[in-house]
């Protein structure tokens, strides 16, 4: 049997795997001469030629389905060990690297073979700009020099580390935190255990990513910016762009890099401050000015002209696009200080919209849009806030109605999804790059193109996200640039929440997603 010698490291099993599938067949093949020989030599075939044949078959068989397991047993460890020496190596392949924290490799003792491998390719090597010389030394004369004491290297490191405004943070494969300096943003317990204190308002977490890095990855980095570690108003709060290094079964499994960027976002903070406080100025005037346009326009209604009517709807359109705005800042100080907890009834996604359709359709003819609405009155009812809920989908609609083209169709639709109430807002308008749609739920962010073409503040669809996971839900985007973008809201029906809002009276407090930045202290940061 010709046998290819691989080229490469991931080609080894297949070359491996035929080697010793030859090996068994020869083997096999010999020992049954053997034994052939030997029966012969004591008359069995002459004898007895049933029993002869039996056992001769009898020994194939088992001979072959022994080797078989034996060579399972034996090549389990060779083929892991290799996955793991392709991930390190950087070969592209399809195959899933050896987690050394699985419970077989634990049992085994094959864990520590992995998070050596692991290790050593996290490593750089230490010689390679050493230069070894062979040639004698040169004898020189003895001169007495005064010999400074240096400091350990280690001790020298980290007395440069607490010198530094960034923060370092070191953890073990167990997300045991082994090094901090002072910089890093930690809480110590009564017990003397560090753990992390760091917000991941709207975000991945740390912790939801290295799951992810636990189960995909060998080698890999995430970066985040403007992290909190405390509260607004709470004492001594810092602002870090952060990056995270993971290497699977390293000593330093994950290390963070947290640059301290206060100086900069805080005066976004103070701003957004100051933005509240004159909101919640502005509203009550907002409110009253729409009083009074609904209710000279109701006075009017028989001797105003249509162009007048049509002024009348224009200058409505514009109060309740100002007052959403103020809303949308109000609610955005609310969702930063954590206050953004609502008591949720039960209603239906066609009640809500109710509330706002007139609104809609005022906007979308006044831009020359064709909306079109596709909200069966049928669907299982929904534990939601109506007057937050009709804010996220005037923002999506808003949104669409910006973004699209002269005389462009923007369709919302809803739909049950499991346990789910599906809302889509569609439209074939400008589209996003992916460069843009990781970035889009992030406060304040507007990409280059929509700062230049369409006003706004940037904060509708982080406020909408906000609401919606407090509902206990999920918001996501498709788009493609050019092409138009589908945004998907997906809030529960009352039937699967029930349970969970009647014991907290009928707060959203049960629904809220702990992983997802909510608890500023997880306890998978602990040690």
């Amino acid at each position: 049997m010709a046998v290819t010698t691989p080229k490469f490291a991931k080609d080894f099993w297949p070359y491996f795997y035929k080697v010793v599938a030859t090996v068994i067949v020869i083997s096999q093949l010999v020992i049954l001469l053997v034994i052939a020989a030997v029966l012969y030599m004591f008359g069995f075939l002459e004898s007895n030629p049933l029993a002869f044949g039996g056992i001769l078959t009898a020994e194939a068989i088992l001979g072959t389905v022994s080797s078989i397991a034996i060579y399972k047993l034996a090549a389990q460890p060779i083929k892991d060990m290799l996955a793991a020496v392709v991930h390190v190596s950087g070969e592209p392949t399809a195959t899933t690297p050896p987690n050394p924290n699985d419970k077989r490799f634990e049992q085994s003792g094959f864990k520590d073979v992995l998070q050596t491998i692991y290790q050593l390719a996290s490593k750089d090597d230490a010689t390679a700009g050493t230069v070894l010389s062979s040639a004698p030394a040169v004898a020189q004369p003895m001169q007495t020099l005064p010999i400074p004491i240096a400091k350990p290297a280690t001790t020298m490191l980290e007395s440069a580390l607490n010198e530094t405004s960034c923060g370092f943070v070191v953890m073990n494969h167990e997300r045991v935190i082994t090094f901090s300096n002072k910089a890093a943003p930690l809480n110590v317990d009564a017990n003397g255990v560090s753990s992390l204190s760091l917000i991941f308002n709207g975000q991945e977490t740390l912790e939801a990513w290295l799951d992810d890095c636990e189960k995909n990855a060998v080698h890999a980095e995430r970066t985040w910016s403007r992290i909190s570690n405390k509260l607004p108003e709470e004492e001594g709060r810092r602002f870090f762009d952060i990056i995270a290094s993971y290497d699977k079964g390293a000593e330093s499994e994950v290390v963070l890099t947290l640059i301290d960027r206060t100086s900069v976002y805080e005066v976004g903070e103070q701003e957004l401050d100051f933005i509240a406080f004159a909101a919640h100025e502005l509203r009550g005037p907002i409110t009253v000015i729409r009083g009074y346009l609904d209710v000279l326009e109701d006075e009017l209604k028989d001797v105003l002209k249509d162009d007048q009517h049509e002024l009348f709807r224009r200058l409505t359109v514009s109060a309740n696009r100002l007052s959403g705005y103020i809303n949308n800042i109000l609610n955005t100080s609310r969702y930063d200080r954590r206050h953004l907890k609502m008591h949720l009834a039960e209603t239906t996604v066609a009640e809500i919209y109710d509330t706002i359709r007139d609104d809609m359709n005022l906007r979308a003819s006044a831009q020359n849009r064709m909306l079109s609405i596709n909200i069966p009155t049928d669907l299982p009812t929904i534990a939601g806030d109506p007057a937050s809920l009709s804010e996220v989908f005037g923002n999506l609609i808003d949104n669409a109605i910006k973004y699209s083209n002269e005389g462009g169709a923007i369709t919302v639709a809803a739909s049950l999804k499991d346990e789910m109430v599906e809302v889509t807002v569609e439209d074939h308008g400008i589209g996003m790059p992916a460069s843009v749609i990781g970035n889009l739920f992030q406060k304040f962010y507007r990409s280059h193109r929509s700062r230049e073409t369409v006003a706004g503040t940037g904060i509708g669809l982080y406020i909408s996200k906000a609401i919606v996971e407090s509902h206990g839900g999920n918001i996501s985007v498709r788009s493609e640039d050019g092409h138009g973008s589908i945004f998907t809201v997906l809030i529960p029906t009352f039937k699967s929440v029930a349970d969970k809002l009647k014991a907290g009276n009928n707060s959203n407090e049960g629904l809220i997603d702990q992983g997802s930045g909510w608890i500023k202290n997880h306890s998978m940061y602990r040690g």
